[in-house]
Parts: C-alpha cells; sequence; structure tokens
C-alpha cells in the first residue's frame, strides 16, 4: 500500500520534479551511508526504502523519456 501511494504520487510529478526528487533522494542515501558508517543510524531499514525509491523515480524518468519520444 505505501509503495503503490508513493508511486502514485511520483507519477503525478513532472520530469523537472521527478530530478530534483532524484538528486534528494542521492542526498538522503549519502547521508544515511554515512550516518551507518558512523554507527548513528537507527532506522536501517531507511537505507532499502531509499534505493527503492531512487529506483522508482528512474523509472518514471525513463517512461516519460520513452512517451515523449514516441508522442
Amino acid at each position: 500500500m505505501k509503495s503503490s501511494q508513493r508511486l502514485s504520487d511520483l507519477s503525478a510529478l513532472s520530469p523537472d520534479q521527478l530530478g530534483e526528487e532524484l538528486l534528494n533522494l542521492k542526498k538522503e542515501q549519502f547521508n544515511l551511508r554515512f550516518q551507518r558508517a558512523t554507527g548513528q543510524l537507527e532506522n536501517v531499514a531507511r537505507v532499502r526504502e531509499v534505493r527503492r525509491d531512487i529506483a522508482r523515480v528512474r523509472t518514471l524518468q525513463r517512461q516519460k523519456t520513452l512517451q515523449a519520444a514516441q508522442g
């Protein structure tokens, strides 16, 4: 349920907004990695969620690119 809701929220974004979201997720992923390396990370499941969100954003970006190329 949570991922499908997140997907619908992301699919409503424009390509530029998806790029910004991807940048924000990449920064969060970096910070989480840094916290894990220093032993300060409490929510280890967040690393997996962020990685999957990055994949979702990249997939939507690719789909929108292909749709723009076709029509």
